[in-house]
This record gives structure tokens, C-alpha cells and sequence, in this order.
């Protein structure tokens, strides 16, 4: 017992001593592995491989461009990211002389797979054009109105129907069936001889 209390300070030293050990490199482990703060991660991020990938993906994009109408050289043709159509126009030779340019916006940004079309001076509008020879959703041959595939919109295209009459024949062919004869539009409530007679030719059945 006396060689225990004689030898006290001595093992207290040691302690200490073992205690600062280890507290030291608890320190030096905790400096290694600092945490990362997400402002840092948002910084690597930004100046990382990702980042350059991407902004090389973007630099090789091919954007290619059809070119037609009314231009000296119709064609496909390539365009770099912010290029518009009037460049793409200068690299088609410009407009032809008998080019309709106002109906081009010279200030559009181009796209990869755009068609640029420049009409001619008094040449219709493209989709005026194919309006024009579309019969209606419902029509059968030579643009009549087929009164059993109709909806309310064809209805409406023939002579003196309008809104209301167009709505009682629809619930007439949900009622009675389809019709088997044109002439039984005049079953329908408020379709006289006198409308028939102006829309007859305009109508069918099949």
C-alpha cells in the first residue's frame, strides 16, 4: 500500500501524459477531415468536369437548316447557336427578285431541323392554301357533309344551320340511328323543305 501511494504521482504523470496523447491526435484526425461546406461543393461543381462536359456538348450541336422558296440557292445548311434567318437566307444567296419579304421575320432565331420557306410576291399562304381543298372533318366526296360522321362544327359549315339546328341533328342520330336517306334531314325539328333545298347538294349519307 505504501508503494502505491509512493509511486501516486508518478502514475498520475502518466495519465496526463497518455490523456495529451491522445487528445493530440484526435485533433490532428478532425483537421484531416474537415467538412466540406455546400458553397465549396457548389464551387466544384461549377468549375468541374461536369460543367466543361456539357459546355463542349453544347459547342458540338450541328444545327442544320432548310432553305427553300423564293432564294437564289435552295438548300440545307449549317447555322451556329444565335444565327438567325436572315443569315441563313445570305447563305442561300439572298432572296430571289420576285421574293415576297414580308412575310419572312428576318429576326428569328434559328433551330436545329427548321424549314425557312419564303413565298413569291402574291403566292397564297401555305396553309390558307391547303384549307382551301380540306373538306370538313365529316365530308365525304366532293367536300359534302356526311350527316352520319358529322359533328357539330361540319354541321354548322352547311347553308342555314346553325348552332341549334346543328345540336338537333346530332341528337336525332343519337335517338333514331344514322340516316339512311338524305331526305330524312327533314325529319329533324326545324329543317324545312326550303333548307333542304339549299343544302341537299352539300350533303350525304353513307
Amino acid at each position: 500500500m505504501d508503494r502505491i501511494l509512493k509511486n501516486k504521482p508518478t502514475m498520475i504523470a502518466l495519465a496526463m501524459a497518455i490523456g495529451s496523447v491522445v487528445v493530440y491526435f484526435l485533433l490532428q484526425t478532425g483537421r484531416d477531415h474537415d467538412p466540406v461546406e455546400p458553397n465549396d461543393i457548389f464551387a466544384q461543381s461549377a468549375t468541374g468536369d461536369g460543367m466543361e462536359s456539357e459546355t463542349n456538348a453544347l459547342d458540338d450541336l450541328i444545327i442544320k437548316v432548310d432553305v427553300k422558296g423564293a432564294v437564289e440557292k435552295s438548300g440545307i445548311f449549317t447555322a451556329q447557336a444565335g444565327d438567325r434567318v436572315i443569315d441563313m437566307i445570305s447563305k442561300a444567296g439572298s432572296f430571289s427578285d420576285n421574293a415576297d419579304k414580308d412575310k419572312v421575320n428576318f429576326a428569328q432565331l434559328v433551330e436545329d431541323q427548321m424549314v425557312i420557306y419564303v413565298p413569291e410576291i402574291g403566292e397564297e399562304d401555305k396553309e390558307t392554301i391547303e384549307q382551301n381543298h380540306l373538306a370538313p372533318s365529316g365530308g365525304g366526296a366532293g367536300g359534302q357533309v356526311n350527316l352520319n360522321t358529322a359533328t357539330q362544327q361540319d354541321l354548322e359549315t352547311l347553308t342555314g344551320i346553325g348552332p341549334s339546328k346543328a345540336a338537333a341533328i346530332l341528337e336525332y342520330r343519337e335517338s333514331i340511328g344514322k340516316f339512311k336517306q338524305i331526305d330524312e334531314l327533314k325529319n329533324v325539328t326545324g329543317i324545312g323543305d326550303k333548307t333542304f333545298e339549299k343544302l341537299q347538294d352539300s350533303i350525304s349519307v353513307r
